[in-house]
């Protein structure tokens, strides 16, 4: 991951750790919490989106990802006229978009809101704030969230056990990671795995 400091703040690259099926779910499901972390390029029509974008889904088959604006622009496709994914919302976009890559990145370390801060390079207290403000959650929760999705692509596309699974999503105890879990998706680990595979 690449680092510089702008302005006295550390800058951190955004570049994220997802597979092409985890970031296929966060269009389907139109995620704004993942717009300018990688964007969707569709093969077809030549026009690139946002995750968040509510415009007619492709066909998987037709669409690549990029973690990069420019690249995508270098790459011949065009900005969506709907969900204008070259724009850029907030004042505090980059710094957002740098909490969730180091979040994204780091989810199986024990971090904690302090460490965020420190690697973002602002005081816990404007870091909670900030990202409340731009996310309505706090790093922990999203982080939370965060490990179960990758909990949950593991429950889809593995045979680890619930156990296994748990510590490999990150979680320090298979009790909260069944809390956390229930919270998130409404059920249980083992109803979510069975549900998938039921189709």
């Amino acid at each position: 991951m690449k680092n510089n400091i702008k302005g006295g703040r550390m800058v951190v690259g955004t570049k994220i750790n997802l597979s092409f099926d985890e970031k296929w779910e966060k269009i389907i499901a139109c995620d704004q919490t993942y717009d300018g972390l990688f964007y969707t390029a569709v093969k077809t029509t030549k026009i690139y989106c946002r995750p968040s974008c509510k415009s007619r889904k492709p066909k998987k088959i037709n669409v690549e990802f990029y973690d990069d604006r420019q690249k995508v622009e270098n790459a011949g496709f065009r900005a969506c006229k709907r969900c204008k994914p070259e724009i850029e919302h907030s004042p505090h976009a980059q710094l957002i978009k740098d909490v969730i890559a180091y979040l994204i990145n780091g989810y199986k370390q024990r971090l904690t809101l302090l460490d965020i801060a420190n690697h973002i390079g602002i005081s816990p207290f404007h870091l909670e704030r900030l990202f409340k403000q731009e996310t309505g959650e706090t790093p922990r929760s999203y982080l939370d969230k965060i490990r179960i999705d990758k909990a949950a692509c593991l429950l889809k596309s593995s045979c680890y056990s619930n156990l296994e699974i748990c510590y490999e999503a990150g979680f320090q105890s298979s009790s909260n990671f069944y809390k956390v879990f229930r919270n998130v998706k409404q059920c249980s680990p083992n109803e979510y795995r069975e549900k998938e595979r039921r189709g």
